[in-house]
């Protein structure tokens, strides 16, 4: 694979092997009630894949944001092939060839795949319109070294969540950049295109490209990291060789202690069937889907992308009713037609995408937190502030919601502390049927490990829960039983005794299902 990047002067001079092409020192970005980053410095070579690492909250988007020109830091010095830089905005950080992946993608659903890549950089004719052939002619070629089989004039918003992650990386790379910052590349791609995307990667690295890498996945950072940068609370903890690590030692430096436990699966005692689901089906999404849920019990929901996981909870919640099929709640029939009546029946949802369908970005934690409650907390017309501002404290308090209070914009805060925050809102409903669906995505270690723990707890106190995941060792290791789909199909249904990763891949293959059915 050639990229334009090999022929741009962009490979590292001989004998300046130690020169950094891109250096942050002494960063200090403050927040109101919060100091992001105090003092922290990072250095990248060209042709170095450097991973940053660190909890939700520890500073990494903020010095991504610095980089990339969102924010201006209050302190500190950037250093481009030597040289000070000064970057007050994204458009001059792209003009000295720094260009960033944001973990929610901003593209434009409306517009096609090529007009979204190109944006305010098309082609143009004599007339200074839009040449639409060389746009297009432009496109196929970029997505051709790429290996991205998408069409150029496929409107964005049709293509899959995975689909639009790969046309956001072909959009950095088009910039030609020296240095290309990848947040969370791969939480909405299958496997199949994370070794696409390291592809993408090693090509990028050979023609000088400095890559910094940001996940929460560590199998990723071992399989292409040189180096390891650990931030944790605004701090710089360390910088060493990937090579020199291994995940207990990077989880230990994240963290501050050890994560001896990721999965804190305890018994629980299983109750009464709380949810039954027969012949469950919605045309061109699922079919025939048959399973029980108990009170007490972790169901879990394994299956590849486009299995239709998300489309039958989304079902069963009212989103989308289902076609056919019946619903049942402690033994007697339902027919949700939307989400308000699931919720008086005592069903929450947690959305796989919170930016999408779960944060008012605009609002406060608060409102985000008691949207669902209001009316809990309304007589005659008047909301009862103090009360609901009580129980709104005491459940960030119990979630550990990392923020100065609850007045802050949600939108300001980190992805786990939004995260934690719809979970406190869903909570307080007081659910007896919990759906999660994709929990911990995006999410650091030790957010993962709070919510693993918040949910065997749930699960201790009587609460049904359904926990979706796209994270086989998430899915196991906290269900007592799972559900496995393939291409809205259920394939198999298997007792916890019976987990192994062979087994269900191979249901979510839909391979071999007469000898892997349980």
């Amino acid at each position: 694979m050639t990229f334009q990047g090999a022929t741009t002067g962009k490979t590292i001079p001989d004998g300046k092997e130690n020169h950094f092409l891109l250096e942050a020192r002494t960063i200090s970005k403050r927040f109101p009630g919060v100091v992001a980053l105090n003092k922290v410095s990072l250095s990248i070579k060209a042709g170095e894949v450097h991973a940053l690492m660190g909890e939700n909250g520890a500073g990494k988007s903020t010095m991504m944001k610095i980089l990339a020109g969102s924010y201006i830091p209050d302190e500190g010095t950037l250093m481009l092939k030597g040289k000070e830089l000064k970057i007050n905005s994204p458009r001059e950080a792209l003009d000295h060839g720094i260009a960033m992946i944001h973990q929610e993608l901003n593209l434009l659903p409306e517009m096609t795949v090529a007009e979204n890549i190109w944006i305010g950089r098309e082609p143009v004719n004599f007339f200074g319109l839009i040449n639409h052939a060389e746009l297009h002619e432009k496109t196929r070629e970029l997505l051709c070294r790429l290996k991205i089989s998408i069409d150029p004039e496929s409107p964005l918003g049709k293509l899959s969540i995975a689909n639009r992650q790969m046309i956001e990386i072909a959009k950095a790379v088009s910039y030609d950049s020296d240095v290309l910052i990848m947040d969370e590349p791969t939480s909405a791609i299958t496997e199949k295109e994370v070794a696409h995307l390291f592809e993408i990667i090693g090509d990028l690295k050979a023609a000088g490209t400095a890559i910094i890498y940001i996940t929460h996945k560590m199998n990723e950072v071992f399989q292409i990291a040189d180096n390891i940068t650990i931030l944790r609370d605004g701090q710089h903890i360390l910088t060493r060789p990937a090579s020199e690590m291994n995940a207990s030692s990077l989880i230990t430096a994240m963290v501050g202690r050890e994560m001896s436990q990721m999965f804190p699966k305890e018994v629980a005692e299983i109750g009464a069937a709380a949810l039954s689901v027969r012949g469950l089906t919605r045309k061109g999404e699922f079919r025939d889907i048959n399973f029980d849920l108990h009170y007490g019990e972790i169901l879990g929901i394994a299956g590849l992308m486009g299995a239709g996981r998300t489309e039958v909870v989304e079902s069963i919640f009212g989103i989308n009713p289902p076609d056919a099929g019946k619903i049942a709640i402690d033994g007697s029939p339902v027919n949700f037609r939307t989400p308000k009546q699931a919720i008086q029946a005592g069903l929450a949802l947690l959305t796989e995408d919170r930016k999408k369908s779960g944060l008012f970005l605009c609002l406060d934690i608060a409102s985000n937190m008691d949207i669902t409650v209001l009316p809990s907390y309304s007589f005659a017309g008047f909301v009862q502030q103090k009360k609901l501002d009580a129980e709104c404290n005491e459940m960030s308090r119990r979630l550990k919601i990392k923020t100065p209070n609850l007045q802050e914009i949600i939108g300001n805060l980190s992805g786990g502390n939004q995260q934690k925050a719809l979970i406190a809102r869903w909570l307080m409903t007081h659910p007896k049927i919990l759906i999660l669906d994709e929990p911990t995505r995006g999410i650091d270690v030790g957010a993962k490990a709070e919510i693993h723990k918040l949910i065997t707890q749930l699960a201790q106190a009587g609460t049904a829960i359904i926990l979706i995941s796209s994270e086989l060792p998430e899915v196991m290791g906290m269900s007592d039983r799972m559900i496995v789909m393939h291409e809205g199909k259920l394939t198999g249904i298997l007792d916890r005794p019976d987990f192994s990763q062979e087994k269900i891949l191979t249901l979510a293959s839909g391979l071999e299902l007469s000898e892997a059915m349980h």
